[in-house]
């Protein structure tokens, strides 16, 4: 075998398991394919089904050590590695985040995107629309306008509205991500609510910028356009780089995205805008500054 074998690392205990069903399927996808099998051919040689190998892969439902264990057995892997992946295994099964209640209501997209949120370490945001969902206020969330074709019925508004607050508390935990927003310039001065809304909005920003785990960043008028700022992306990451998943969403649906290629591309994307905005006390000036003339601009 020439796989290099997986190391029995600390992250992985660090990890959450949507993370661990990730790297597992990884994993057994690298294993089976340095054999050369199909799908069909590695449950054979394992005594499992086709279906269950590519679920396994695809990091699909809850999964059974015992089984990872007969794959491990059938690829050839060696010892240390088994014993990690069974490891893995053994501790993804899904638990039941803050969300659940809702679960039931909430399109598919939706529940990963907030497992993944969930369990990330570190989050990177870039938004050219509206502040984030982890930085609103109510009153700003509330003043969002949403395409009539998209518009939720007024009774499950209030429940919406509840879960998007609900979410902003993995910034508080005793061990919060680490959560890095680069944000049009538009986004600040677009009124949103009307001035009080805005000051108040706005305010909140300065507030959640002095946290050690929370840094924003303008990226000025000033500074011209760029092909890297023209969509909104979030970039989900945790201790293993290589299980990084960017987010983009759009009228038309969510996508998630974990090639390799895409990773790179908007790794560097988020790196070079970091260096075109402004630093984080300049960003925190213009934000203070747009408030004053929110402020000015109320009848």
């Amino acid at each position: 075998m020439t796989e290099k074998p997986m190391e029995p690392a600390e992250s992985v205990e660090a990890a959450g398991p949507t993370a661990r069903r990730r790297q597992l399927g990884f994993r057994l996808l690298a294993l089976r394919e340095a054999r050369g099998w199909s799908a069909e051919e590695a449950g054979e040689r394992a005594g499992v089904s086709k279906a269950t190998v590519s679920r396994y892969e695809r990091a699909k439902g809850n999964v059974r050590w015992n089984w990872v264990d007969q794959l491990c057995r059938a690829y050839g892997a060696s010892d240390e590695e088994r014993e990690a992946l069974v490891d893995l295994a053994k501790n993804s099964r899904a638990v039941e985040g803050w969300w659940v209640p809702y679960a039931g209501r909430l399109p598919s997209p939706m529940r990963l995107l907030l497992a993944l949120e969930d369990e990330s370490s570190r989050i990177s945001h870039y938004t050219v629309g509206v502040i984030p969902g982890l930085l609103q206020t109510l009153e700003y969330a509330r003043s969002i306008k949403a395409t009539p074709s998209s518009a939720l019925p007024p009774d499950q508004v209030d429940e919406y509205l509840s879960m998007r607050m609900q979410r902003q508390r993995i910034l508080d935990r005793p061990s919060p991500p680490k959560y890095h927003v680069v944000m049009d310039e538009a986004v600040i001065r677009r009124e949103v609510g009307g001035p009080d809304v805005m000051t108040a909005q706005l305010d909140h920003l300065l507030q959640r910028s002095q946290e050690p785990n929370v840094s924003i960043q303008i990226l000025p008028f000033s500074a011209g356009a760029y092909s890297a700022a023209l969509n909104s992306f979030v970039v989900y990451g945790g201790p293993d780089p290589s299980l990084d998943v960017i987010f983009i969403e759009n009228p038309v649906g969510s996508l998630f995205l974990e090639e390799p290629s895409a990773r790179e591309e908007y790794a560097s994307a988020i790196s070079f805008l970091r260096q075109e905005a402004l630093d984080t006390a300049s960003s925190a000036e213009l934000i203070a500054e747009v408030s004053k003339t929110h402020l000015r601009n109320r009848k």
